[in-house]
């Protein structure tokens, strides 16, 4: 059975969904997806774009998606698949592979580890990929199976959470936060997330020095009770 519904441009999602752009993005239906891509960079209706040489493989994908009874929306320029409004899966095309992404993914049961992570910092979303049309083949009960997890998931209504992150915290900002107790304190009384975008954005320098320098332009948000992506 076929649902499709279309929607206007999102722009924001929790940080562990795909992160919307500042351009335009493409939210018409699949089909302008696969011939002209997502819209959120330079390369849109362009035979540069990453999505033009995966058509037929972003078609296979869509197939399991409709054939579960899910609704077919557009959202942050990408097909997106829905049960009663929430997000379950999305299809979209990188420059070397397809992928499924699975919003609540870290729930769902991978005994043989087909699901990897959408990024060294993603804790929720999972990316089950495909290379080409002879794989999407090969895995197609592999796909339907986690569908139907994901299903079961959104139909139960049981919010889950996963395992709080273990990042370390960067000596430069735990240096900062110790030279100054007002900061601490406000460190304290933030979020773990907040306290997470942080440790995220310190410790992802190579450098000492550059670290150092980004614990200092923390210090602002910390004590304006902000993460620090927040404006």
């Amino acid at each position: 059975m076929l649902f499709l519904k279309r929607r206007g441009p999102a722009v924001t999602l929790d940080s562990e969904g795909p992160m919307a752009d500042d351009g335009p993005m493409n939210n018409t239906d699949f089909e302008s997806y696969v011939t002209e891509g997502c819209g959120r960079c330079e390369h849109f209706r362009t035979p540069a774009c990453k999505v033009h040489p995966w058509a037929d493989v972003l078609r296979a994908l869509r197939g399991p998606m409709l054939e579960a009874g899910l609704v077919e929306e557009m959202k942050w320029g990408m097909p997106c698949y829905t049960l009663d409004g929430q997000n379950v899966a999305m299809v979209s095309a990188f420059k070397a592979r397809c992928v499924i992404s699975f919003f609540k993914g870290f729930a769902l049961s991978d005994p043989s580890g087909a699901l990897t992570t959408a990024g060294p910092n993603s804790r929720v979303a999972r990316l089950l990929e495909f290379r080409s049309l002879d794989e999407v083949a090969a895995q197609r009960d592999v796909i339907r199976g986690f569908v139907a997890q994901a299903m079961a998931l959104a139909r139960s209504g049981v919010e889950l959470k996963p395992e709080p992150a273990q990042e370390p915290m960067p000596e430069e900002l735990e240096q900062a936060l110790a030279a100054d107790p007002a900061l601490a304190q406000a460190f304290d009384g933030l979020t773990p997330g907040r306290q997470r975008s942080f440790v995220l954005y310190v410790g992802g320098a190579k450098q000492a020095a550059t670290r150092v320098k980004r614990a200092a332009r923390c210090a602002p948000k910390i004590m304006a009770g902000k993460g620090y992506n927040e404006r």
